[in-house]
Parts: C-alpha cells; structure tokens; sequence
C-alpha cells in the first residue's frame, strides 16, 4: 500500500474537519468549496486536487468511514459479543462529530444510511453464519434485516440525542441483545 505524505493528510483531514462543521452551521446545498477552503486554511485548488466536488468529498467521507468499520470487522468479531461491541461503540463516540452530522443532515443521511445498514446487514450475515441460533426455521434475511435495523437504530438514537449513557453502558447492553439473538 502507498504511503500518503503527511502533509497531504493533514490537509485532507482539515478539509474533511471544515466541511464536517460547515455541515453542523449550514444546509449542505449552501455550502460552496470556498466555505470549506476558507474554513480548512487552504486554496480552493487543493480542495480540487483531493476531490471532484463537494459530493465527492461526501461520498469519499462516508466511504471513508465505513471502509474503516468494515475493516474493524475482520478483528473485531473474533472477540466475545461485548468486546466487539464496545469496539464499535468507542469508534461511533470518537467519531460522533461525523455520525450526528451524517444522520442530522437532510442531504447526507439517505446515503449515510442506506451504506451503514449495508454495512451492519454484511456483517450480521457472515455473523448469523457461524453461529448456530436460528434452530426454529427462520428466515435469515428477516433475521439478518431486523438485527441490523434495530442494531443501527439504536446507535442512531445514541448519536443523535448527544451519547447520554457510556459507551461501555451501550456496548454491554448491545452486547448482551446480540448475543441473545445471534
């Protein structure tokens, strides 16, 4: 894998950092790439140089962010139910300011969710597949969709009223629910 030059990071993180709190001020059709230059300390070009447009630095942000999720699966999910939970739950916290700003945003929400529920549903399938739960006949994609809805509602919920209970509070119920139903 190449390796990015640090500069070029840091950069990038600044622009995806601007754009995510221009995302919290204003409505996503209002922002202009000088909105996000101006407020990332950088010229208009090298936004252009990193990305299309402001869309493309949406989907590249998401994208970027359920690579990462998708990538923490692999390890993850050898742990027990509350281990990789609370994994999970930590990276949700640690990155809450993309997670509200996703689910809040009337522009990106759609596209955010339908790619985390993928994400979730993936996941709950390989999952259902090792285990040994579904003795009584039941669909597995009834049970693979009902688990990951209410897995991403549940975190949905969380995110958007502000993480009023701890994160290790919301792995070990989680935790204790998935293990119960897969």
């Amino acid at each position: 894998m190449k390796k990015v030059d640090r500069r070029v990071a840091k950069t990038q993180e600044a622009i995806k950092k601007a754009f995510l709190e221009l995302m919290n001020e204003k409505k996503f059709e209002t922002i202009t790439i000088q909105d996000i230059s101006d407020r990332a300390n950088v010229n208009r070009s090298t936004i252009y140089l990193h990305y299309l447009d402001k869309y493309d630095l949406l989907d590249k942000l998401i994208d970027q962010h359920i690579n990462k999720l998708t990538e923490m699966n692999v390890w993850a999910c050898e742990e027990e139910w509350l281990d990789a939970t609370l994994i999970f739950v930590k990276y949700f916290e640690d990155n809450s300011l993309f997670f509200s700003t996703m689910l809040a945003s009337k522009a990106a929400a759609p596209s955010f969710r339908s790619k985390f529920i993928k994400y979730a549903r993936d996941g709950f399938k390989e999952e259902l597949k090792k285990s040994n739960v579904n003795n009584e006949g039941l669909s597995e994609d009834i049970i693979v969709e009902f688990v990951s809805n209410a897995y991403v509602g549940v975190l949905e919920t969380w995110i958007k009223e502000g993480i009023t209970s701890s994160s290790q509070s919301l792995a070990k119920d989680l935790g204790i629910l998935m293990e119960r139903i897969l």
